[in-house]
């Protein structure tokens, strides 16, 4: 099929991000045959004005867009984060291509009201829309149109750290946070100070050997830095802004269970439907957070075992083709829900 893959391909440094989900998509259809051609709004748009500065670029990026899908004629447009693309459009692609199907997907948050706000303008005009939270959404329901759960995907090729074949690491736990008290963290029953809790944390396990990056003095880290850092790490401690909401989480999940590190996760996320306690280490309270993280580290055979079938199982089950057939199988409403042990459209 020809599909024309619309989201963030960007080149500049917070865009170029070597784990982003775009471009596994993309990967992961072309490898099941199909033509795939990306087209990167936020680059298109700060190419359409002398300042380079998106916002100005607009009328630009719409104009771009629009003579695209009229010389290309695509069979599918799949719309990731693709905030520059005004609704307008897609309304009016819709009448000049009415057996073009459109799916947008959506990784962020839905208790960030503005995110939710882009994903709503855009329902009128797809027939799809994919989001990283499972559960029942009634905020993002629309007669005729199909909603449903998207993985966070893994990519062997990009993912490709073995931090499970080392007994030996030069870190025991990795965690990276953007902001690490505003907003605060929510497991456990409370609200998190994240620099607060490590600190807690390396009281508790004095002898915790933790990889930092976003806060304490630890900086970002992004493209090949941050995939050395997560193939040096034994475990991973897997804490989204919220952990009770159906299946939600960071792509950061896919990192570090993709790289082989031993992932903690809160069990209110639902994930233990997925994975078994011999794969990944769930937790409740902070007494049993802080036992799987003292337990794995001071016994790295232990550790190994569990990251090796986590592992196995994320590849297994979110690997990026099988991920990517699944969208395109929704865009075109050919879904099978048998196929997929993940919940996938909402009924």
């Amino acid at each position: 099929m020809r599909i024309l893959h619309v989201g963030n391909f960007g080149s500049r440094p917070k865009g170029a991000h070597l784990h982003s989900i775009a471009p596994k998509l993309s990967r992961g259809l072309i490898r099941l045959g199909h033509h795939v051609v990306d087209f990167a709004d936020r680059d298109v748009a700060r190419a359409g004005t002398p300042f380079g500065h998106r916002k100005l670029g607009f009328l630009a990026v719409n104009f771009s867009l629009h003579r695209l899908v009229r010389a290309m004629e695509p069979e599918v447009l799949l719309l990731g984060h693709a905030d520059m693309i005004h609704p307008r459009l897609l309304a009016r692609l819709r009448r000049e291509l009415p057996a073009m199907r459109v799916l947008q997907w959506n990784v962020d948050p839905l208790f960030d009201p503005q995110n939710l706000r882009r994903i709503q303008s855009k329902l009128p005009f797809v027939d799809a829309t994919l989001v990283s939270t499972a559960g029942d959404l009634p905020q993002l329901r629309r007669p005729g149109t199909r909603l449903g759960f998207l993985p966070n995907p893994v990519d062997a090729s990009v993912e490709t750290g073995r931090a499970h074949e080392h007994r030996e690491l030069p870190y025991d736990l990795f965690f990276a946070c953007g902001h690490p008290a505003k907003p605060r963290r929510r497991f456990c029953g409370r609200d998190w100070d994240m620099a607060e809790f490590f600190a807690g944390l390396q009281r508790d396990i004095p002898t915790l050997r933790p990889r930092l990056a976003g806060f304490a003095r630890h900086p970002h880290l992004r493209g090949q830095a941050y995939q050395a850092a997560l193939s040096t790490c034994a475990m991973g401690l897997n804490l989204s802004e919220r952990n009770d909401l159906p299946l939600y989480s960071s792509d950061r999940l896919a990192h570090m269970a993709g790289n082989g590190q031993a992932i903690i996760i809160d069990r209110a996320t639902g994930y233990d439907r997925l994975f078994a306690p011999d794969a990944m280490a769930f937790f409740s309270s902070l007494d049993e957070l802080t036992s799987h993280v003292r337990r794995l580290a001071a016994d790295p055979a232990a550790r190994q075992a569990m990251a090796a079938r986590g592992h196995a199982r994320y590849h297994a089950l979110f690997n990026e083709t099988l991920v990517a057939r699944y969208v395109l199988e929704v865009a075109t409403d050919a879904h099978d829900p048998k196929e997929y042990e993940w919940p996938t459209l909402r009924p």
